[in-house]
């Protein structure tokens, strides 16, 4: 079974996630699971922009939510021309079996715009976890 990819697009900037459920790093049994996720930014619009910070608003399957902010993302802050593309992986550790995340990039056009770039909403969910349909 193939992981979902989830997408959002804001003003050419496409972003792409696909999760991934990391058995060997997770531990049930202590409450531990981790997710790595890989992260597609491509421009497919007309302006060049940089990646200059990032939000991100996690939550468990409780409902306990944490926010992450910092610069960039692993250490960059990359330039995307139009056409060009960008790619990362991360990680999330949880203390339960599932949750979600959501997020955005704070990005800035040459001409020293702020864009708020949409990260969809992504779920973390272990095998074995239970679905509830909200």
């Amino acid at each position: 079974m193939s992981t979902p990819n989830y997408v959002a697009v804001t003003r050419g900037i496409r972003v792409s996630v696909q999760p991934q459920y990391l058995t060997d790093e997770s531990d049930p049994d202590e409450s531990r699971y981790f997710w790595a996720y890989t992260i597609d930014i491509e421009n497919e619009g007309r302006e060049t922009v940089r990646l200059r910070s990032r939000v991100w608003q996690i939550t468990d399957e409780t409902g306990k939510i944490e926010e992450v902010r910092g610069p960039g993302v692993v250490g960059q802050t990359p330039t995307l021309k139009p056409g060009e593309q960008f790619r990362y992986t991360s990680g999330c550790p949880l203390t339960t079996p599932s949750g979600i995340m959501v997020g955005s990039f704070q990005m800035t056009t040459d001409d020293g715009e702020m864009i708020d770039v949409a990260v969809p909403a992504f779920s973390l969910d272990s095998p074995g976890a239970r679905r509830v349909m909200n």
